[in-house]
Protein backbone atom coordinates (compact mmCIF):
# COMPACT_ATOMS: atom_id res chain seq x y z
CA UNK A 1 0.00 0.00 0.00
CA UNK A 2 1.27 3.46 -0.89
CA UNK A 3 1.78 5.17 2.48
CA UNK A 4 3.77 8.28 1.61
CA UNK A 5 1.74 11.38 0.95
CA UNK A 6 1.26 11.87 -2.77
CA UNK A 7 0.34 15.09 -4.55
CA UNK A 8 -2.81 14.38 -6.58
CA UNK A 9 -4.86 16.41 -9.03
CA UNK A 10 -8.50 15.46 -9.56
CA UNK A 11 -10.08 16.87 -12.72
CA UNK A 12 -13.84 16.35 -12.75
CA UNK A 13 -16.76 18.57 -13.77
CA UNK A 14 -19.33 16.71 -11.63
CA UNK A 15 -19.15 18.15 -8.12
CA UNK A 16 -20.48 15.05 -6.33
CA UNK A 17 -17.92 12.75 -8.00
CA UNK A 18 -15.14 15.29 -7.43
CA UNK A 19 -15.98 15.59 -3.73
CA UNK A 20 -16.29 11.81 -3.29
CA UNK A 21 -12.92 11.12 -4.93
CA UNK A 22 -11.14 13.99 -3.12
CA UNK A 23 -12.47 12.87 0.27
CA UNK A 24 -11.54 9.24 -0.33
CA UNK A 25 -7.99 10.11 -1.35
CA UNK A 26 -7.45 12.71 1.38
CA UNK A 27 -8.42 9.99 3.85
CA UNK A 28 -5.40 8.04 2.60
CA UNK A 29 -3.22 11.03 3.49
CA UNK A 30 -2.78 12.40 -0.01
CA UNK A 31 -2.67 16.10 -0.79
CA UNK A 32 -5.48 16.72 -3.27
CA UNK A 33 -5.95 19.66 -5.63
CA UNK A 34 -9.11 19.87 -7.72
CA UNK A 35 -9.94 21.28 -11.14
CA UNK A 36 -13.42 21.51 -12.64
CA UNK A 37 -12.46 20.88 -16.29
CA UNK A 38 -9.58 19.89 -18.53
CA UNK A 39 -8.49 23.44 -19.32
CA UNK A 40 -8.19 24.28 -15.62
CA UNK A 41 -6.50 20.92 -15.00
CA UNK A 42 -3.90 21.56 -17.69
CA UNK A 43 -3.28 25.05 -16.31
CA UNK A 44 -2.65 23.62 -12.81
CA UNK A 45 -0.34 20.93 -14.24
CA UNK A 46 1.67 23.58 -16.11
CA UNK A 47 1.79 25.84 -13.07
CA UNK A 48 3.10 22.93 -10.96
CA UNK A 49 5.57 22.07 -13.76
CA UNK A 50 4.10 18.57 -13.88
CA UNK A 51 4.74 18.19 -10.16
CA UNK A 52 1.78 15.90 -9.41
CA UNK A 53 2.39 12.27 -8.48
CA UNK A 54 -0.87 11.39 -10.20
CA UNK A 55 -3.59 13.15 -12.18
CA UNK A 56 -7.04 11.52 -11.95
CA UNK A 57 -9.35 12.92 -14.61
CA UNK A 58 -12.82 12.37 -15.95
CA UNK A 59 -12.87 11.89 -19.71
CA UNK A 60 -16.09 13.66 -20.65
CA UNK A 61 -16.03 17.33 -19.63
CA UNK A 62 -16.98 20.64 -21.24
CA UNK A 63 -14.37 22.87 -22.88
CA UNK A 64 -11.44 20.41 -22.84
CA UNK A 65 -12.01 16.72 -22.17
CA UNK A 66 -9.74 14.45 -20.16
CA UNK A 67 -8.15 12.85 -23.20
CA UNK A 68 -7.18 16.19 -24.75
CA UNK A 69 -5.83 17.31 -21.39
CA UNK A 70 -3.89 14.06 -20.85
CA UNK A 71 -2.37 14.24 -24.34
CA UNK A 72 -1.28 17.87 -23.87
CA UNK A 73 0.08 17.20 -20.35
CA UNK A 74 1.98 14.08 -21.46
CA UNK A 75 3.69 16.01 -24.26
CA UNK A 76 5.11 18.44 -21.72
CA UNK A 77 5.59 16.05 -18.78
CA UNK A 78 5.99 12.51 -20.17
CA UNK A 79 6.84 11.00 -16.78
CA UNK A 80 3.66 12.20 -15.09
CA UNK A 81 1.15 9.46 -14.20
CA UNK A 82 -2.40 9.95 -15.47
CA UNK A 83 -5.48 7.90 -14.66
CA UNK A 84 -8.88 8.45 -16.29
CA UNK A 85 -12.43 7.80 -15.13
CA UNK A 86 -15.53 7.41 -17.25
CA UNK A 87 -19.05 6.11 -17.21
CA UNK A 88 -19.09 5.62 -20.98
CA UNK A 89 -17.81 2.55 -22.86
CA UNK A 90 -16.99 4.51 -26.05
CA UNK A 91 -14.86 6.94 -24.02
CA UNK A 92 -13.02 4.00 -22.51
CA UNK A 93 -12.01 2.84 -26.00
CA UNK A 94 -10.66 6.33 -26.79
CA UNK A 95 -8.56 6.14 -23.62
CA UNK A 96 -7.12 2.77 -24.62
CA UNK A 97 -5.58 4.40 -27.69
CA UNK A 98 -3.44 6.44 -25.30
CA UNK A 99 -1.46 3.44 -24.07
CA UNK A 100 1.75 4.55 -22.48
CA UNK A 101 0.16 7.81 -21.35
CA UNK A 102 -2.77 6.50 -19.33
CA UNK A 103 -2.01 4.15 -16.42
CA UNK A 104 -5.58 3.05 -15.69
CA UNK A 105 -9.21 3.77 -16.62
CA UNK A 106 -11.70 3.54 -13.77
CA UNK A 107 -15.31 2.78 -14.60
CA UNK A 108 -17.90 5.08 -13.02
CA UNK A 109 -19.72 4.85 -10.74
CA UNK A 110 -16.98 3.63 -8.39
CA UNK A 111 -16.89 3.07 -4.64
CA UNK A 112 -14.60 4.90 -2.23
CA UNK A 113 -12.68 1.68 -1.64
CA UNK A 114 -12.28 1.12 -5.38
CA UNK A 115 -10.89 4.58 -6.18
CA UNK A 116 -8.51 4.36 -3.20
CA UNK A 117 -7.27 0.91 -4.27
CA UNK A 118 -6.83 1.86 -7.95
CA UNK A 119 -4.95 5.04 -7.08
CA UNK A 120 -2.76 3.13 -4.61
CA UNK A 121 -1.91 0.60 -7.33
CA UNK A 122 -0.95 3.28 -9.87
CA UNK A 123 1.19 5.13 -7.31
CA UNK A 124 3.12 1.99 -6.36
Amino acid sequence: MFRAMAKLLIVEDDESVRTLAARALERDGHMVTIATDGAQGLELIQRAAGGYDLVVSDIRMPEMDGIEMATAAAKQFPAMKIMLMTGYADQRERAEELNGIIRDVVQKPFTLAEIRARVGRVLN
